[in-house]
């Protein structure tokens, strides 16, 4: 087998399908097929998977794709669940592309990308196909991810700050802050992931490029630009163990997949408006990056970046031509807040969080001036841009 290459576990005609036959009469609704990608994941899987399977009714399906594992990860996938479709990649090839590979072997109308060590709490399966069975209109949604064994938030919906930086809403917050009751978000969490089949597959899946690391910001951005409703269906309970330090090259991937969105997704007008703020962003980062330790790293993306531009400007083309929102309508739902904990003492810098909010005020108010001259968005009418777009 040549590197790069991966293999399906050969198995008879139904078990290859990877249907479940639960002991129910009662027909699913929507059927399900859940994607799990594991890299060595011994340690999480045992018990994602047992809640799991004990949750899928007939006409599910479980596929799992390893990432050329060394830890045993795949022979207890084999003995958790002999049903499941079983795809092992002969190289890591990212979270990504293993995704990809994943819904390309899944059946299913409805389709849901759920982390390793993500254990589904009870109800989760019958919560998760909610926003499908009840035509909410919702492009793509999540469950609540808890961590602590339900006690804390870990996820309620992603926050990007204009300047592309993202995080977990709520995260570290008791559950008790959480939603009670289904609401939108601006950005869903690839832990836990649930979408239709013909909606992944008309965005093309996550782009492959990312490895791994806000592949779920670009999708989430790319739906909206296409006026995409986003959602959480807060009775669909996962608990994840998420750690955020997990070694200098995630901050690489993380800076570098930033600017990959930034430049794929965002408006032409809101590029040029919010092209300030991004570079005093870098400035700032090169300082916070030399304390922190990872400045190879920061350097090392902005690599990466220049390196790919010609591609993700072609991406871009493509990206925006599917456009269907203003620059304005896009905009709303970024933020200028730097609220998130993982963001350290920079958040906190003297007079940064008024700064900000005055530069969002304005950066919104000239994108609405330019979104009336134009005569606003175009849900019905095909893409089109505004004045300024490009």
């Amino acid at each position: 087998m040549q590197p790069g290459s991966s293999r399906v576990t050969p198995v008879p005609t139904e078990r290859a399908l990877g249907y479940y036959r639960a002991a129910v009469t009662t027909p699913t609704p929507v059927p399900l097929s859940v994607i799990v990608v594991t890299f060595n994941s011994l340690v999480g899987i045992r018990a994602g998977l047992s809640a799991l399977l004990a949750q899928l009714a007939e006409g599910d399906q479980l596929v799992v794709v390893d990432n050329a594992s060394h830890d045993g990860t795949v022979e207890a996938v084999r003995e958790l669940a002999p049903q499941a479709v079983l795809i092992q990649n002969a190289a890591n090839e990212g979270f990504a592309a293993a995704c990809n590979a994943g819904a390309r072997a899944a059946t299913a109308e409805l389709l849901l990308f759920l982390n390793p060590d993500a254990v589904p709490a009870a109800g989760f399966v019958r919560g998760i196909r909610l926003p499908i069975a009840e035509d909410r209109g919702w492009a793509a949604w999540m469950g609540l991810v808890t961590s602590d064994g339900g006690k804390l938030v870990n996820s309620r919906g992603g926050v990007v700050h204009f300047t592309g930086v993202s995080w977990a809403g709520g995260a570290d917050e008791p559950i008790g802050t959480a939603p009670s009751e289904p609401e939108e978000v601006a950005v869903v969490s690839g832990a836990c992931l649930a979408l239709p089949r013909r909606t992944w597959e008309q965005q093309g899946g996550f782009s492959p490029h990312y490895f791994m690391y806000a592949e779920d910001l670009d999708l989430s951005l790319r739906l909206r630009l296409e006026d995409g409703r986003l959602g959480i269906e807060p009775s669909a309970r996962i608990d994840h163990s998420y750690e955020f330090h997990k070694g200098k090259l995630k901050w690489r991937l993380l800076e570098r997949n930033r600017w990959a969105t930034v430049l794929r997704t965002y408006p032409g007008s809101l590029l040029a408006l919010v092209a300030p703020a991004l570079l005093a962003t870098e400035l700032a980062l090169l300082a916070i990056a030399l304390a922190g330790g990872w400045l190879p790293q920061k350097l090392l993306a902005w690599a990466d970046t220049a390196r790919a531009l010609p591609r993700l400007l072609r991406e871009r083309r493509a990206v925006q031509s599917r456009r269907r929102v203003s620059a304005y309508e896009f905009a709303r739902r970024l933020t200028p807040a730097l609220s998130s904990p993982y963001l350290g003492p920079a958040r906190r810098l003297p007079g940064l969080g008024p700064a900000l909010r005055l530069y969002w005020f304005v950066v919104l108010a000239l994108l609405r001036a330019a979104s009336g001259r134009s005569g606003g968005s175009a849900r019905a009418g095909g893409p089109r841009r505004d004045s300024r777009s490009s």
